[in-house]
């Protein structure tokens, strides 16, 4: 039994003691839900905003500018899910400050178009210091109510709450000591959880809600995905009508969706209990270039299809170059993740033959090389989705005691 079911309880206040990491059925909360809800808008206005820059030729500023804003909205996220893994009360306590992080949430959120435009990120700071500091009310509660996890709570607060005010310190400083500083702040950030789940017991995070969790932002990125390519088809239907040109861009995008899908969720969630400290960390950071790939996927699709009834700022190969090299960080994330080493060569082979399809872009034009991309990966997945079939039959193979007729 967990320690929650030990104790009594009152219906506002649940002691935060830490969840049982073994509890059957752990499953998001619609609390977390919500909480998800209000990051659709902010990855959608990261991606449209990357999108424009893209379209105007200004690819460093949209890149840097994006894996910034990126950052800004992936790491709250990811730290609030590991957070509630372990110490989700879903009491009264717990919900306001949980409303104080998607207030922050929203704040970023409109903080967006200045940050691109003009890097101008005092309301995107102001936004996420709000996210953060709901997180240091919430660990300060752990480290009260939850002896045995006290110097662990106690390291988290304390390294978010110095983060944050260096964050507003940042606000101070213009030009490139100012964007050296957002890199310095940004790994010290990182370093938070690695300094403080050293300091004594690890939080009891729960394996399969974690994996459940990291799914589910996996969806949201790949639902603005969808959305963002389907609103640019609607726009390029209304300004020129259906052309094959369109419709190749369309149809190559929908595979490429259909295919990082199923190569996410082929695999199982690879996080549970046994992994190091390191493991877990790669694991859970590597899903940066994940999500950020697939946002940014969005925003080449929207680039490619621009380019198929109207004239962009970039050449042919560069607009195809917007959806391989997006393509081509997922994969090499997606092999971080899984450390599935034996899937090297084919992970490798298939991001240059991407890579490739996208600079002959300027010969067969941009749907074609959409195209070919996508069914590229289409073949990769179905490949390496009979390969893992072929390898897990045969393990089970292996386990059935020698001369016993398999059912």
């Amino acid at each position: 039994m967990s320690q929650r079911g030990q104790e009594t309880v009152r219906p506002w206040h649940v002691p935060m003691t830490g969840r049982d990491p073994e509890e059957p059925y752990r499953s998001s909360t619609p609390l977390e839900l919500l909480f998800d809800l209000c990051f659709v808008v902010a990855v959608a206005q990261a991606a449209g905003a990357l999108h424009h820059d893209l379209v105007e030729g200004q690819i460093l500023h949209g890149l840097l500018a994006f894996g910034f804003v990126f950052f800004a909205i992936w790491w709250p996220w990811m730290n609030f899910t590991w957070f509630a893994s372990a110490y989700d009360t879903d009491d009264v306590a717990y919900r306001l400050l949980t409303f104080v992080q998607i207030a922050g949430v929203l704040v970023v959120t409109a903080g967006v178009p200045s940050a691109f435009e003009s890097l101008d990120v005092r309301i995107f700071v102001t936004g996420y210091v709000i996210m953060r500091i709901g997180l240091v009310a919430q660990w300060l509660r752990a480290a009260r109510e939850d002896p045995a996890g006290r110097p662990v709570a106690l390291r988290f607060a304390a390294g978010i709450f110095v983060v944050q005010l260096l964050w507003v310190l940042r606000l101070a400083l213009e030009g490139p000591l100012g964007i050296a500083a957002i890199i310095v702040i940004g790994l010290l950030d990182l370093a938070i959880p690695i300094w403080a789940e050293r300091s004594g017991r690890p939080t009891p995070w729960h394996p399969e809600h974690i994996g459940e969790r990291y799914g589910l932002f996996t969806i949201i990125v790949l639902g603005e995905c969808v959305l963002a390519t389907s609103g640019a088809v609607q726009l390029a239907l209304a300004a020129g009508g259906l052309s094959v040109s369109l419709l190749a861009v369309a149809l190559g995008g929908l595979i490429l969706v259909f295919g990082l899908w199923w190569s996410y969720f082929k695999h199982p969630a690879g996080i549970d209990r046994s992994l190091s400290l390191r493991q877990a960390v790669t694991w859970g950071y590597s899903h940066y270039f994940v999500f950020g790939a697939i946002a940014a996927l969005g925003a080449g699709l929207q680039v490619a299809v621009d380019a198929t009834h109207q004239t962009v700022a970039l050449p042919p190969a560069a607009v195809a170059l917007t959806v391989a090299i997006p393509v081509l960080v997922y994969t090499l994330a997606m092999h971080r993740i899984t450390g599935a080493w034996r899937y090297m060569t084919p992970f490798a082979v298939v991001g240059v033959v991407v890579v490739a399809i996208a600079a002959g872009a300027a010969w067969y034009g941009v749907p074609a090389a959409i195209l070919s991309m996508a069914l590229v990966l289409a073949g990769f997945v179905a490949w390496m989705v009979g390969q893992m079939d072929r390898e897990d039959a045969a393990d089970r193979r292996a386990r059935i005691p020698e001369g016993t007729v398999p059912p």
